[in-house]
């Protein structure tokens, strides 16, 4: 999800000044994705400037500057929500970035490096799973964001497990297998 997009939704239905919209994205989110003010503040400039919110006339009674969306804006949020999300469209996935780099930079002991991922990634999702159970029924918003997380989070362990299988069957294949002397001999003359 973009910021951006994040903004429009929350513009949808009433001016509001920029802590505002901070504190009513993290609350939807319940934290799990914490916004800098200067986010906030630098992606109104530009939703400003594309033309989907204005600085609307008015301020608040303590005169904080407050932002509306326009009809451009209601449009691109529209589509925003029309369009599916495609894998392309997400970020870099730093995870398979890594394993990549790890499999290619000689000295790196890449099974360690998906233990340890494995070991965080089931935390994690213990973690997640507390939550889940402590939340309240009306809080249907922040349990989708849990159960999202929790499923990512059980399909990374998969992937991982897959991960460590597909390195094992290729260090099979790749590697010979030496089993006598005279083979090893053998093999240390070639």
């Amino acid at each position: 999800m973009s910021i951006k997009h994040g903004l429009l939704a929350l513009l949808r239905t009433e001016p509001k000044y920029g802590y505002q919209l901070r504190g009513e994205f993290e609350a939807a989110t319940n934290s799990t994705w914490p916004l800098n003010i200067g986010q906030v503040y630098t992606t109104l400039t530009r939703l400003e400037r594309d033309g989907l919110v204005q600085a609307s006339a008015g301020q608040d009674d303590d005169g904080r500057s407050l932002y509306e969306i326009t009809q451009a804006g209601r449009d691109e949020l529209a589509k925003w929500f029309e369009t599916p999300v495609t894998r392309e469209s997400r970020p870099r996935d730093e995870l398979a970035i890594k394993l990549a780099l790890a499999l290619a930079v000689p000295g790196i002991d890449v099974t360690a490096v998906l233990q340890r991922q494995r070991a965080s990634t089931m935390q994690s999702m213990q973690e997640l799973t507390r939550l889940k159970r402590g939340s309240r029924d009306g809080e249907i918003s922040w349990l989708l964001v849990l159960e999202s997380m929790i499923f990512g989070a059980e399909a990374e362990i998969r992937w991982l497990d897959h991960c460590e299988s597909m390195l094992s069957r290729h260090r099979k294949t790749s590697t010979p297998v030496i089993h006598s002397e005279e083979d090893q001999q053998a093999e240390a003359t070639r």
